[in-house]
């Protein structure tokens, strides 16, 4: 598939926003290493509080896709496509903060307490939502008309997808 000059030109800014955001990702994940080993020394029942909080948001997200009938109109790129704005959304972003809150402790904590372990967590989850991004950012471009027309399968599918990693965190 050949992309027009607009598209590779909305591509390239989505990869600099990606940048930013995997940057961030990264930040908070170590962040939320350190202070989540701290809290499960000093509180370990916090924890079971944070997987709970976790999975009841992930329902949460889920019961909105599944209400969702038309997605709003998404800004371009061309507006919001920088490097610093996605760093910055990052930092805003009540999904990404849950996540990298309740990620380690769930995943990579039981298995791995100790700082390297912790350390290597951080690395593989940064490259994992890297790829994630670029991936949204790829299939994106290519899928956006298609997902647009068939835009509430696609949020069932994401709710189911939503539900079953609710579940899965206690599995």
């Amino acid at each position: 598939m050949i992309l027009s000059i607009s598209q590779k030109e909305g591509t390239a800014k989505a990869l600099r926003y990606t940048y930013g955001a995997t940057l961030a990702f990264g930040l908070l994940l170590t962040a939320s290493a350190l202070l989540s080993g701290v809290l499960a020394v000093l509180l370990p029942k916090i924890l079971i509080a944070m997987q709970m909080v976790g999975s009841l948001y992930m329902l949460y997200l889920a019961y909105q896709i599944s209400r969702r009938s038309k997605s709003a109109t998404p800004g371009t790129f061309s507006e919001m496509g920088t490097f610093r704005s996605g760093f910055i959304t990052q930092f805003v972003n009540p999904k990404v903060i849950l996540f990298t809150m309740t990620v380690i402790p769930t995943f990579i904590m039981p298995y791995n307490p100790e700082a390297t372990g912790l350390m290597i967590g951080v690395l593989g989850i940064t490259c994992i939502g890297f790829l994630a991004y670029a991936t949204w950012v790829m299939f994106g471009t290519i899928f956006k008309q298609f997902l647009q027309r068939h835009q509430r399968i696609a949020n069932w599918v994401m709710t189911l997808f939503l539900i079953y990693a609710a579940i899965m965190l206690w599995i």
